[in-house]
């Protein structure tokens, strides 16, 4: 999966998790009770996972070194990208936040956002 892809994705589950947030606070959440957060917010931070992490293959006879040399190297990569991506998400509403504006929403942060890594604010190399 590209970066910018990643990036999108993780907006994505950002701006979902404020949705199911507010239904919760508005008591929309039926009869599931208080932890509807948790299994909808999983099912998209689950999907961008699987995804996202490659296979990896362990020979039966590796050392628990070589195993996690292994592990490091195929996850490695994958686990940076996503970090930055909310690392960046973050670090925007962040800023907004603490310049006091009360004239942009998260929402609208989020979509800003998304619309520079559509442009090509943030490839790698930028």
């Amino acid at each position: 999966m590209e970066r910018a892809e990643v990036l999108k994705r993780v907006i994505g589950i950002l701006t979902d998790a404020q949705d199911i947030r507010r239904a919760v606070e508005a008591g929309e959440n039926g009869d599931q009770g208080e932890h509807e957060e948790a299994p909808a917010s999983a099912g998209v931070a689950t999907l961008l996972l699987n995804e996202m992490l490659p296979s990896i293959r362990v020979p039966a006879d590796a050392t628990p070194q070589q195993v996690a040399a292994l592990v490091a190297e195929a996850l490695g990569p994958a686990l940076h990208t996503m970090v930055s991506g909310f690392s960046l998400a973050f670090t925007s509403l962040a800023m907004v936040h603490d310049s006091g504006r009360t004239d942009v929403s998260s929402i609208e942060v989020l979509r800003e956002l998304a619309l520079e890594i559509e442009a090509g604010t943030y490839d790698e190399g930028s």
